[in-house]
């Protein structure tokens, strides 16, 4: 049975696109078939992000307003071949999109047989991120470890209780999870950052995952390669363990203590007689 996921945020610029590509690929490579859609309609950064950018022909809006078929819409992954793109559209606005069309596209996925159809969010709560969320099963609210963002993420997680369809017509609730990005153990301890404890005092959703601050993002979305598919650095890791946890397994949070936090334990303990 397929599952709708929205990506979202209160906040621009929090990593949500990154987010959705890492989500959609990681999926793919733990086997499932996924489709991620681009909502943001006039600016379009998802091809970006996934590589394919050069490969967009027709878009999201072409096939609501019946110029195009899914199926001519649809890109295939180049790295996942159980993987594909619906690209958003540059040169309408996001007045294009309308809930009759998105359901409609929406349910012809179901019936191609994706196991999860991600929504990339633009930030707020216009009509791209309204549309975006509501259809979903499942939210993946994605925040900084900052004032602004959390504040603006507790709005829109009561948007998503209000607005999406299941709240509508009465039914189980969205479910969500919290995503941090851009995360330091060092800026926490010296106060630049609120701690993922804090964020969680104030948003109370589950935890999915916590993505370390990393050049690595830059230089991945700007490659059109996301960081999943280099595995052996800490934020592949970091998204491998977020999509672990959604797909219900347990796994132990990493990357929110300082590296050498455990060593200076032990030499600490060293001095003092104590075992650390």
């Amino acid at each position: 049975m397929s599952e709708v996921i929205v990506v979202t945020s209160g906040k621009g610029g929090v990593g949500k696109t990154t987010t959705s590509a890492n989500l959609a690929a990681g999926l793919a490579l733990r086997g499932k078939k996924v489709v991620v859609i681009d909502f943001d309609v006039g600016l379009r950064n998802l091809d970006l992000v996934m590589g394919c950018e050069r490969r967009v022909v027709y878009d999201f809006v072409n096939v609501i307003h019946g110029e195009a078929s899914l199926k001519q819409a649809l890109i295939r992954d180049k790295h996942a071949e159980n993987l594909h793109i619906l690209a958003a559209s540059q040169t309408r606005d996001k007045n294009a999109l309308n809930e009759e069309g998105v359901g409609r596209v929406i349910e012809e996925l179901k019936q191609m047989g994706f196991d999860y159809i991600i929504c990339d969010s633009p930030a707020g709560i216009e009509t791209g991120a309204i549309m975006a969320l509501t259809f979903a099963d499942h939210a993946i609210v994605v925040v900084n470890p900052e004032v602004s963002s959390v504040r603006d993420s507790d709005r829109i997680i009561g948007i998503i209780q209000s607005r999406s369809k299941r709240a509508r017509e009465g039914g189980e609730p969205v479910s969500e999870q919290l995503l941090i990005t851009r995360y330091s153990p060092r800026r926490v301890r010296d106060g630049e950052m609120l701690s993922h404890g804090d964020i969680l005092d104030i948003l109370k959703i589950p935890l999915i995952g916590v993505i370390p601050e990393s050049q690595k993002v830059l230089e991945s979305s700007n490659s059109g390669v996301p960081a999943v598919h280099e595995g052996e650095t800490e934020v592949a890791q970091a998204y491998f363990d977020a999509i672990d946890r959604f797909l219900g397994k347990e796994v132990p949070l990493r990357f929110v203590d300082e590296k050498d936090q455990g060593f200076l334990k032990r030499l600490l303990g060293s001095f003092t007689g104590k075992s650390a």
